[in-house]
């Protein structure tokens, strides 16, 4: 019998059958249930946390006139309708009005929400309700010099959140391909840290990629956590959703402590031990958000990559409908340099932005690439990979090259799932 798979494509799926004569590793997430009440779970995070005291209990104290919240832009699938209804019923106990709260988008480099995009991801009454900001990361005006990070760049980070006099910070955690795992200081930087500043802490990707070190080792998320404590952030809430973007765990309180423990049932979902590298791999960045540019789909590739023999084919579906997402992504493709150069010229100039091409441009080096997209052909050749309209097509002709005895692995939530060879 045929192995069937429904790949997503942006709020789609495509369709993929592999003959029955050859049996695909098939990464998957670790199935956990969804929590059966995820309302009262959030509420008894933030009643009981991790290395805090109760929420409740630190704004009595404190008694802050000015609440910041950082909460990530559309590209995070955070569960929001979740985790405000507890948040603002504590705000109201705590006698916090909603003209003391400014929610701060953690946009890092990327571009701005649009209002109408505010109101499909936070909610149209929350939008109404409080004010929501951009952060901007080239717009000086908006940010604050702390001096020097522990590595000797300078510190620049959004007004907001440096002056004032309560700092929450929520998030998702997820793999990161080189920071090890998204949520917790990533709120700070890059999320809310100058162009400059996100920058010098991105070079050091060059060196971790072929190298990734054990997430309490990693130097670029060890200095996020600096900043992060530098500019003060006194609660979190962080969340682990499953692959059907249910709330599975819910971490709040101290931003170290409480985040490791959501790495650490992150990790146990989406680390996934495979036995062989593939001929063939098959990889999807798991449909919108996380496909909307290939800014954010490179990630699905990244991991790919991982479980691929050298000189093995890749195939990335992501729908990629806005697009590269990202300009100085674009300036680099656009240099039309091979590869191996492309990757010696950024080592000897970082420009971030700049790394999605080095990290799509190291990958072909070794895999040739294909791409099921809505993005054009010449566009596609940018990226050194090639243009598919049909996922089964492409498919079939990788498996003709290689023959009837290909290993063949298939990543539904490539952007998810991070192999980890046995």
């Amino acid at each position: 019998m045929k192995h069937k798979f429904e790949l997503a494509y942006g709020n789609d799926f495509i369709p993929l059958e592999i003959p029955a004569s050859v049996e695909p590793q098939v990464i998957l997430p670790g199935k956990v249930q969804a929590l059966e009440n995820p309302l009262r779970e959030v509420k008894a995070a933030l009643t009981n946390p991790t290395g805090t005291p109760p929420l409740l209990e630190m704004l009595q104290n404190r008694k802050p006139g000015k609440v910041t919240v950082v909460v990530n832009d559309e590209t995070r699938p955070t569960p929001y309708d979740m985790i405000f209804p507890p948040l603002l019923e504590i705000f109201k106990q705590a006698g916090i009005t909603d003209d003391q709260v400014v929610f701060v988008i953690a946009t890092g480099i990327h571009d701005p929400m649009s209002p109408e995009l505010c109101s499909r991801t936070y909610g149209r009454e929350m939008v109404s309700r409080f004010r929501f900001v951009n952060h901007e990361s080239r717009d000086t005006s908006s940010l604050v010099d702390l001096g020097l990070t522990p590595s000797g760049y300078k510190c620049m980070l959004n007004r907001l959140a440096v002056e004032t006099d309560f700092l929450i910070t929520l998030g998702v955690v997820m793999p990161h391909y080189f920071a090890g795992f998204s949520g917790g200081r990533k709120s700070i930087l890059p999320g809310l840290a100058g162009h400059e500043t996100v920058s010098c802490n991105h070079a050091r990707m060059v060196e971790l990629l072929d190298h990734m070190p054990p997430i309490d080792e990693n130097p670029v998320s060890l200095e996020m956590i600096e900043v992060a404590r530098q500019v003060g952030v006194d609660f979190i809430i962080n969340t682990v959703t499953n692959d059907k973007k249910e709330l599975v765990s819910v971490q709040a309180g101290d931003l170290v402590q409480a985040w490791r423990r959501a790495v650490d049932v992150s990790a146990s979902i989406y680390e996934t031990p495979f036995a062989r590298e593939a001929d063939i791999t098959v990889t999807c960045a798991c449909g919108y958000p996380r496909d909307v540019n290939v800014y954010q789909a490179q990630k699905a590739l990244d991991h790919a990559e991982r479980i691929t023999k050298r000189g093995g084919d890749i195939i990335w579906v992501g729908k990629c409908q806005d697009g590269f997402g990202e300009n100085v992504f674009v300036k680099w493709l656009e240099k039309r340099l091979p590869p191996k150069e492309l990757m010696r010229e950024f080592r000897d100039g970082f420009e971030l932005g700049g790394h999605k091409a080095y990290a799509i441009a190291r990958t072909s080096v070794r895999n040739p690439i294909t791409l099921i997209s809505d993005m054009s052909a010449a566009d596609t050749a940018l990226m050194y990979a090639s243009k598919a309209d049909n996922l089964q097509e492409a498919f079939n002709a990788a498996l003709a090259r290689h023959g009837d005895r290909a290993t063949v692995a298939v990543l539904p939530y490539g952007s998810l799932t991070l192999p980890v060879k046995k």
